[in-house]
């Protein structure tokens, strides 16, 4: 797992040029409220934009949002892994915004 800076524009890059594909556990904020989302994706700059303009149910209420937070996993799988333990592990979300 390697992190990132709180955003990078590169997000949803190829790996190695073998057309393996990295995925991001990404922490959103809302600039109104005081909310986090966490979420993963292939496209960190895509998915912003969608939370943003509305696409995105659980997170339309609350916008605008920008990314205060990223990682970098080599499968979906982990990065599933470590969204689902940030969501159900309040300690470890607080350790991140220490």
């Amino acid at each position: 797992m390697a992190r990132t800076a709180p955003f990078s524009a590169g997000g949803g890059s190829s790996f190695g040029g073998h057309g393996t594909y990295m995925y991001y556990l990404y922490i959103l904020e809302s600039l109104e409220y005081k909310r986090h989302y966490i979420g993963t994706s292939a496209d960190v700059k895509n998915r912003l934009s969608e939370h943003n303009s509305g696409e995105v149910r659980s997170t339309k209420a609350y916008r605008p949002w920008r990314c205060v937070y990223s990682e970098e996993f080599l499968d979906k799988t982990s990065a599933r892994k470590r969204e689902l333990f940030l969501k159900r592990n309040a300690k470890a979300r607080e350790d991140l915004f220490k």
